[in-house]
């Protein structure tokens, strides 16, 4: 997998045209938070630098080729002086196989202020390492031959403290594996890119041994409070609803020290294979 910032660096082929890179992968679709954090890069370029993002709205059309770039179209929606808008499209070989909102705010504004409590989780440097856990389990072994920059450790259930009445909850640390720059949009794309990163597949969880065709739908993403992507964060994740074929599942992004710093919903295809 190519470094995160190489991903991010974006080529700039026309004023609100830009070319993001392919990386090399073991994957058949393209991943959904490489296309991402591309197009909210590629919107991120065309605001002023006193704007951050608070949120997108993205949809998966089409599955990408991951052995081919992806050329993103953005569209200057609105230019306010609080806030503005971009819409992204993410094109290969004429179609758009990504569809992005992006909402930017300028910071600084007062009210009202509170956030959730981090919920119980073990110490990350407690969890096993997969790089050196002979028992890991596939999905964690291929996590890390994919995104091999990343220290990703999946909270074994058992170290889970369960809602009460939630179908399925997981847990899972990650960080960049090196020092990233300061500038807080680096960070931003690249929570943007892991955060699709195993939130679908948790709704899996509480149906042990099934195989399902899974595959992403939407995503949608709210950045609360500033980070560093290359510090512990705990992905907070859980699945209120699955059925007719899609799943729905939600996570809370914290900060080692625990403050809540982003809020990821997402539906993705969750069908049996036949």
């Amino acid at each position: 997998m190519a470094d995160i910032e190489a991903l991010l660096s974006l080529e700039q082929i026309d004023r609100d045209i830009f070319r993001g890179i392919h990386a090399p992968s073991i994957l058949v679709r393209t991943f959904g938070g490489q296309v991402a954090g591309q197009a909210l890069r590629s919107a991120i370029s065309t605001v002023p630098d006193s704007m951050q993002v608070h949120s997108l709205h993205g949809y998966f059309l089409r599955p990408g080729n991951p052995d081919a770039d992806t050329v993103f179209l953005v569209d200057r929606i609105r230019d306010g002086r609080s806030f503005c808008t971009r819409r992204v499209n993410g094109v290969q070989n004429g179609e758009a196989i990504f569809s992005m909102s992006a909402s930017f705010q300028l910071p600084g504004q007062e009210g009202i202020e509170h956030a959730d409590e981090m919920p119980v989780a073990p110490d990350p440097e407690t969890v096993p390492n997969p790089r050196e856990d002979p028992n890991a389990s596939t999905e964690s072994r291929g996590l890390i031959q994919e995104w091999n920059n990343w220290d990703i450790r999946i909270v074994d259930q058992a170290q889970t403290e369960p809602y009460a009445g939630r179908a399925v909850h997981q847990q899972v640390w990650f960080k960049h594996i090196g020092r990233l720059p300061d500038d807080q949009n680096i960070h931003t794309s690249a929570l943007a890119y892991m955060s699709d990163m195993t939130l679908l597949t948790s709704a899996r969880v509480g149906h042990p041994g099934v195989d399902t065709q899974v595959a992403s739908l939407d995503h949608a993403m709210w950045f609360l409070r500033p980070f560093r992507a290359d510090e512990w964060l705990l992905y907070d994740q859980t699945s209120p609803s699955a059925g007719g074929g899609r799943a729905l599942t939600a996570g809370r992004i914290f900060s080692q020290d625990g403050t809540l710093v982003a809020v990821v919903i997402q539906e993705g295809l969750h069908r049996y294979r036949h």
